[in-house]
């Protein structure tokens, strides 16, 4: 089968086939294990949390984005690209580290043109409840059955992550992992809170002692973290206050600047990652070339990523004229918080980005999975997010939902796993 024949598929198959493989019975057991009740306290304050079907995606669509990632990575290792984009960071991200930063999230609506990236994430959530999601399936057709992956992997996604987390302690020259704190802002109260208990009971599976705590509990002192008498070792960091400056986040603060624990993800990591300002300077291809970016490099960011612009008010009349053919995000913002499409825009909101630290992104639509939802068939939007490390992608799951930004609020949307589609022979067409 050709590319375009594999891609093409996919498509028809996002389209076509309708059919539950939720395990849900499967699902209940998993979440079961964590502790008795557990299931039911995941679900009861979280019913859209995930999708009753897969998502497809083309071999060929998965290895643009591979690729994409690699060719990223390659820029952010170099010392002038790292200048350039620490001039605007915050005071805590000039820090150097040799730590790399867990769970990065390249999110990518998939276009006319095959997978685009819209945006980076240090610290992406969902990461180990796509892993239980997807050993909760069933095949639920033979053609379906076919495509369906036997192991997720040569490894388990919950193997990899632990090692992931210790190579990190490894990084900083540290001796054993033994203790970790997984450190959010009222943690009990967050949507994510399950994964955390997740993490929780994964580090003390494997003997590391874990704590979730919200940054006001920790302590520095005496060139150490701490959680009441026990010393942390490693910050599992799922703030959203990327550069450390909030009161509550001063001790985890301090021990990132001493070096006194391994913060991961860290304010640095997020610089040169996340800032959407980033994506501005990586669509920039005189000034890639002027450090020395391969030309074949280039051409894989140019083709992988929207065109992004700095918005300002001298150019206010061009891009209002432009509007609708742009989506607007705040550079330091973060799931889809304060971002607006254009073509959904009023006047005053616009006021408002012009006052505002914003980029404007060439406007990618995401493209479309067809479930069975009460009885009717319902066109969800999806997009893809691909959990790396160190440029690997470890795992990639998708996320349905219908509004003008993801959310987890929309019947028959949620998480979902993703599946690979061959390009080899092909398998029933589901359009027809």
């Amino acid at each position: 089968m050709s590319e375009h024949d594999c891609i093409d598929l996919a498509d028809r198959l996002n389209a076509g086939c309708q059919c539950v493989s939720l395990d849900s019975v499967r699902l209940a057991a998993e979440l079961e294990r964590v502790s008795p009740g557990f299931h039911e306290e995941v679900m009861a304050g979280r019913p859209h949390l995930f999708s009753e079907s897969v998502t497809f995606v083309s071999g060929e669509h998965i290895r643009r984005m591979a690729a994409l990632i690699t060719a990223i990575e390659r820029v952010i290792a170099l010392p002038a690209y790292q200048a350039h984009v620490l001039a605007w960071a915050p005071a805590s991200a000039q820090h150097p580290s040799p730590v790399r930063g867990v769970f990065m999230g390249y999110d990518f609506h998939v276009g006319l043109s095959g997978p685009q990236l819209i945006e980076i994430n240090t610290n992406a959530g969902g990461g180990l409840l796509n892993a239980l999601l997807a050993r909760a399936q069933k095949a639920c057709c033979d053609e379906v059955e076919a495509l369906l992956p036997g192991d997720l992997a040569v490894d388990t996604p919950e193997h990899l992550f632990l090692a992931m987390f210790k190579e990190e302690r490894r990084l900083a020259s540290a001796d054993f992992l033994r203790t970790v704190a997984i450190v959010d802002e009222a943690p009990a109260t967050q949507y994510l809170h399950p994964e955390f208990v997740l993490f929780q009971r994964l580090f003390e599976q494997a003997g590391i002692k874990a704590v979730i705590c919200d940054p006001a509990e920790l302590v520095f002192r005496g060139s150490a973290l701490w959680h009441g008498e026990t010393r942390i070792d490693l910050v599992y960091n799922r703030l959203t206050d990327f550069s450390l400056d909030t009161p509550a986040a001063a001790a985890l603060r301090d021990a990132w600047l001493a070096d006194a624990a391994v913060i991961t993800p860290h304010p640095r990591a997020h610089a040169l990652y996340a800032d959407k300002r980033n994506l501005v300077t990586l669509c920039e291809d005189a000034l890639l070339a002027s450090w020395g970016v391969d030309a074949d490099t280039r051409n894989t960011l140019a083709g992988g990523i929207p065109r992004t612009e700095l918005v300002s008010a001298e150019q206010a009349n061009d891009f209002w004229a432009r509007r609708k053919q742009l989506f607007f995000k705040p550079a330091a913002g973060y799931g889809s918080k304060a971002a607006y499409r254009g073509d959904k825009m009023t006047k005053r909101v616009f006021e408002e980005v012009l006052a505002g630290d914003y980029i404007a992104q060439a406007l990618v639509p995401p493209s479309s999975r067809r479930l069975a939802v009460g009885g009717e068939a319902v066109d969800l939007k999806l997009d893809l997010r691909n959990y790396a490390y160190a440029g690997h992608v470890q795992l990639i799951a998708a996320r349905l939902w219908q509004g003008q930004t993801t959310n987890f609020r929309t019947p028959g949307g949620g998480f979902a796993p993703v599946l690979a589609v061959p390009c080899k022979e092909p398998v029933k067409d589901y359009s027809k």
